[in-house]
């Protein structure tokens, strides 16, 4: 396995930081103020945020991921991974670029399984960053991470499909551009375990189709992008919108989850670097009992613990995206999941030493620490918990030995 980045990464590597460091960074709190200045922060978009990503498109980093794609920009998972870990230093820094879930996901999956007129409607105008999308799998009344267990019902009637059911965690159906919905139910209840499922695209215009609320994560509300609990009750929908076909939902889902899971474990590396940056520049600045916090022992702990742990979960990203490339997303499943437990696991603990660095600043909204660890916290649960990774893993690892 090479990891050396060709000439091409690294020139986009540059862009990419250079992009950062004089449009990015500078813009977090400018977003922040005009989204609190709006009189509902679900009315609008920032100015800021549409003036960013028409410079990111002047500057030819847009649609970065989507590799070995017509519409993308060709790169491989392997290529794509330093350039995602950028992004993910800040919490706007994907959507200026389009790079962000779950967006990436929805797409990836219209390219894959979708028809000519759903990329036409759908796919083109998601790519322009013209309109925005949401993933509504997660249910509140089972256990969603047994996929299998989702009850919302897609049933066939003459040219149409109605669906019954209600969704929650449905990220980005706030947002005032969200248009389109890909809808996780069951279009045969009595079939196999992992054929009953179907997805289907739902434009979020539809009648019966209600956002119920938008549900904080640990306090933030993500607006205006946010997370949102929808009932779908008696939606009609063209039997065209079926993606690939009946009994296909489980198959797609395990095919858009591989690369969504990496993308995930990629920005955070990026936001553990950030953090170790922070820490690092903040312990050298503050003094307390007569020396720099730099000098204290446990304070080099934290950086060099801080280090070793991103390095290793950057090296195992790498390789599960170098698996991912050359032999498949099946068979870097295991790869997948164990970077998927590693990754916000180690991204809390950065952030999290940083925040003890920072002291009350660290938990405060003046710096972007807390939001990044309440971020990283609830990738423990997305894309699968920790605990249904740990079991993947240790049943591929068994059976090697049977």
């Amino acid at each position: 396995m090479d990891f050396l980045y060709s000439a091409k990464v690294k020139e986009l590597q540059t862009k990419l930081t250079n992009f950062m460091e004089e449009h990015v960074y500078p813009n977090e709190h400018v977003y922040e103020q005009q989204l609190n200045e709006q009189e509902n922060r679900w009315s609008d978009v920032p100015p800021v945020m549409e003036e960013l990503k028409e410079r990111a498109k002047a500057a030819g980093l847009w649609n970065l991921f989507l590799p070995e794609s017509e519409y993308g920009a060709g790169l491989t998972n392997l290529e794509y991974a330093p350039l995602c870990e950028i992004m993910g230093r800040s919490m706007i820094g994907p959507e200026v670029f389009n790079c962000s879930a779950p967006d990436t996901g929805n797409m990836e999956v219209i390219v894959r399984y979708g028809k000519e007129e759903h990329k036409e409607k759908w796919l083109k105008p998601l790519l322009a960053g013209e309109i925005r999308s949401c993933f509504s799998m997660t249910e509140p009344a089972v256990a969603s991470s047994d996929a299998t267990n989702i009850e919302a019902s897609i049933v066939r009637d003459g040219d149409e499909y109605v669906i019954n059911g209600r969704k929650w965690w449905s990220s980005g159906a706030g947002d005032p551009r969200c248009k389109i919905a890909i809808v996780m139910g069951k279009t045969d209840f009595n079939a196999a375990r992992h054929e009953q499922q179907s997805m289907i695209l739902v434009p979020l215009d539809t009648p019966g189709v209600t956002i119920e609320r938008m549900l904080p994560v640990f306090g933030y509300d993500h607006a205006p992008h946010g997370h949102a609990e929808i009932t779908y009750k008696d939606v009609r929908v063209p039997a065209e919108n079926i993606l690939w076909g009946e009994g296909k939902g489980f198959a797609i889902a395990q095919g858009r989850l591989g690369p969504g899971r990496i993308h995930h474990c990629m920005r955070l590396i990026g936001a553990a670097e950030r953090a170790l940056e922070l820490l690092c520049k903040r312990v050298q600045e503050r003094e307390a009992f007569g020396k720099p916090l730099s000098s204290q022992g446990v304070i080099k702990e934290w950086i060099a613990d801080s280090r070793i742990e991103i390095e290793q979960a950057r090296l195992l990203t790498l390789k599960a995206a170098y698996m991912m490339d050359t032999v498949g997303n099946k068979e870097a499943k295991a790869e997948i999941a164990m970077i998927k437990v590693v990754a916000p696991n180690m991204a809390l603990r950065v952030i999290d030493r940083a925040i003890q660095a920072f002291g009350g600043a660290g938990v405060s909204n003046d710096f972007p620490l807390a939001a990044m660890w309440a971020n990283s916290r609830t990738l423990r649960l997305a894309d699968g918990p920790d605990e249904v990774h740990r079991a993947q893993i240790a049943k591929l690892e068994l059976r090697k030995y049977q």
